[in-house]
């Protein structure tokens, strides 16, 4: 009888590990919640509105000779906070002052790690920190989760990991997704009623993450093993031929990158979502970016070089660079962009025949205009002190860093030796090939924008880059941070019209859905890609989209539906603008003035024409009186759009 006993209470103090700890925090409005299940492992799950929509996380930190948390982990502590803190960017994208409102969860577990949680009202935030004393080996990280059936994703599938991130968003039912299905992040999830878009910000020396559906409407995250050898094709692609058993190596004492989940219950929400630029590591103390003049740029690559009513031989030359920096100066445009053709390839201190950098650096600085040198990554890698000793030697204002493809440990260093080093010589950055935003614009400002985006070069070669995708890009990838579409074709047709054109392009859709980008896209860093003939020839189009800011001070999304129209409101100083874009549906849709303070105001509009249904090029350019508060009616032909400067009027 006693045996008895003595094993039910045994069998009672084998159980005592299974009993659960529970740990909560909120977002300050209390519509998110975070829940922590601390018992053989550690689960997260999380709820908006009392709806579940994120079960079964488990992330963990697989390294070699340990797996953190491990089995039957220990809370030492629990630390619950709460932040209200206002951040003033170096380069606003959406506001010139950013609130930073959260609570705050801190789980210190037995072993020298801890577990910390962000909740805003916008989403979810959680990290590892580790104050381990020695350096650690990576063999992997587990980071998968569950969303409730039903869900579906706007997914950019990948082949490998091998990619310029530029993509686009397929709808899809979650459930057929499999592990053979690879997507690059951010990537947009809606379960009913709620958008979560899932994505990750402070990377340092670490991998990206990417994942893969797990068949039974999951998510599993997967990460590129750092790179043992590669192979260079030509001088841009440069592959990863074999890779270590592990994804990192790194000190044992960090913090690691946050993973992170804005919701919200309606499409504009995401739009105004900051939350990746206030999770990036900050700049360091004392750290002067005072010099960084962001602006827009004369671009050449998209357009050929097509010059026309010239007296000279339009091409690679000094003669071509100085009639872009004549049209630069002219519309108040602050760079060029000197884009492939400037360098011998294979070594970016080789001028080009035809080419004397030095001399269009000085005419440029003459007529207040700065040179962006376009460079491979490897090439300009091979000799960057040099190099960059010598561009600054030059005059030049910024590089254009173009076919990384990568985001391995050893690429994610690149990116922020480049953004040091440039930052030494007061020199721009603009990641081209590249993988997504992840905040590091916060701590390297100078990494004024990015590609790694599906943008208007595309129509050089495929329709990929059509109205549906356009309007899509604001709710996913845009989320994530600036993007370098290279908006502003001047030669714009309707779908029936519409084939690529490599050396003539095209956009697809009207004139003014072109110009709408320039409100509705985030870049602080933003390309005009036409020709500069094309623009002189549609002058009041170009000197509308020269004057419209590339960095706002207040920024309200006023009716948006993923994948099918936008209408967004920003404020410079006291000048509003207003940008609106639709699909290839013919929209008439609603604005309401309310965000402007009460009273009359002027507008100069640039809408569709009555035949831009048929006529992609046809538009109406009108100034309207209004007043605050009213409606606005906005009507837009498929693949249009509508665009506006809004004043206080004189009368």
């Amino acid at each position: 009888m006693r045996i008895f006993i003595f094993m039910i209470a045994a069998g009672l103090m084998i159980q005592l590990p299974l009993l659960s700890k529970e740990y909560n925090v909120e977002s300050p409005d209390g519509k998110i919640s975070l829940s922590v299940d601390v018992t053989t492992t550690v689960t997260v799950s999380i709820a908006y509105d009392d709806n579940t929509i994120i079960t079964d996380l488990k992330p963990a930190l697989l390294l070699e000779g340990v797996t953190l948390p491990g089995p039957e982990p220990v809370v030492m502590r629990s630390l619950l906070s709460h932040v209200s803190d206002t951040l003033v960017p170096v380069v606003p994208h959406k506001n010139g002052m950013i609130a930073d409102s959260y609570n705050s969860m801190t789980l210190r577990f037995r072993g020298g790690f801890s577990l910390d949680f962000r909740v805003y009202d916008d989403g979810v935030a959680c990290r590892y920190s580790t104050a381990l004393k020695r350096d650690v080996t990576v063999k992997n990280e587990q980071f998968a989760f569950s969303l409730p059936t039903g869900t579906t994703a706007f997914y950019p599938l990948e082949q490998s990991f091998m990619s310029h991130n530029e993509r686009l968003f397929i709808p899809a039912s979650m459930d057929t997704l499999g592990l053979k299905h690879l997507a690059s992040l951010p990537v947009l999830f809606k379960t009913g009623t709620i958008n979560v878009l899932f994505t990750e910000a402070d990377i340092r020396d670490y991998p990206g993450m990417w994942i893969t559906g797990d068949g039974r409407g999951g998510v599993t995250g997967t990460f590129p093993a750092y790179p043992a050898a590669v192979k260079a094709h030509n001088d841009r692609n440069v592959y990863v031929t074999e890779r270590e058993d592990y994804i990192a190596k790194t000190s044992g004492t960090r913090t690691w990158p946050w993973r992170l989940f804005i919701i919200t219950n309606n499409d504009a929400g995401l739009v105004e979502s900051e939350m990746v630029y206030k999770l990036g590591a900050p700049a360091a103390p004392g750290a002067d970016f005072s010099w960084i003049k962001p602006g827009k740029v004369a671009w050449d690559w998209y357009n050929a070089n097509n010059l026309y009513g010239v007296d000279f031989r339009a091409g690679l030359n000094n003669d071509t660079y100085k009639y872009y920096i004549d049209f630069a100066s002219e519309n108040g445009i602050e760079y060029v962009i000197l884009d492939e053709g400037w360098y011998r390839l294979g070594d970016v201190l080789d001028e080009a025949d035809g080419f004397d950098v030095k001399e269009l650096c000085d005419y440029a600085a003459s007529r207040n205009v700065g040179i962006i040198l376009w460079v491979i990554w490897k090439t300009f890698y091979d000799k960057i002190d040099e190099a960059l000793a010598q561009y600054e030697e030059w005059g030049v204002r910024g590089i254009k860093v173009d076919f990384m493809q990568r985001d391995d440990q050893w690429m994610v260093n690149y990116y922020h030796e480049v953004a040091a080093k440039a930052a030494e010589h007061k020199m721009l950055v603009d990641f081209h090939g590249s993988y997504k935003p992840d905040g590091i614009e916060r701590s390297w400002p100078n990494v004024i924008t990015r590609e790694g985006v599906k943008g208007l070069e595309n129509n050089k070669w495929s329709y990929d880059c059509n109205p549906e995708h356009d309007v899509t890009l604001p709710f996913t990838r845009m989320v994530a941070g600036p993007m370098d579409y290279t908006p502003g074709a001047m030669v714009n047709m309707q779908k029936r019209d519409f084939s690529p054109v490599f050396f003539r392009p095209a956009s697809q859709g009207t004139r003014v859905h072109q110009m709408a980008m320039y409100v509705v896209y985030e870049s602080p860093l933003q390309m005009l890609a036409d020709s500069p003939s094309n623009y002189r020839r549609n002058q009041e189009c170009t000197t509308f989209i020269a004057g419209v800011p590339v960095t706002w001070d207040e920024t309200k999304v006023l009716a948006a539906r993923t994948g099918d129209y936008i209408i967004i409101a920003r404020r410079k100083d006291q000048t509003w603008y207003l940008g609106a874009m639709t699909d290839w549906n013919e929209r008439t849709l609603e604005a309401d003035l309310s965000f402007l303070p009460e009273g009359d105001y002027l507008m100069e509009i640039f809408c569709d024409g009555i035949n831009a249904d048929h006529h992609g090029e046809d538009y109406k350019h009108l100034m309207l009186n209004t007043v605050s508060p009213g409606i606005l009616k906005i009507s837009m032909a498929p693949g249009g759009g509508w665009v506006a400067r809004i004043t206080r009027s004189n009368k």
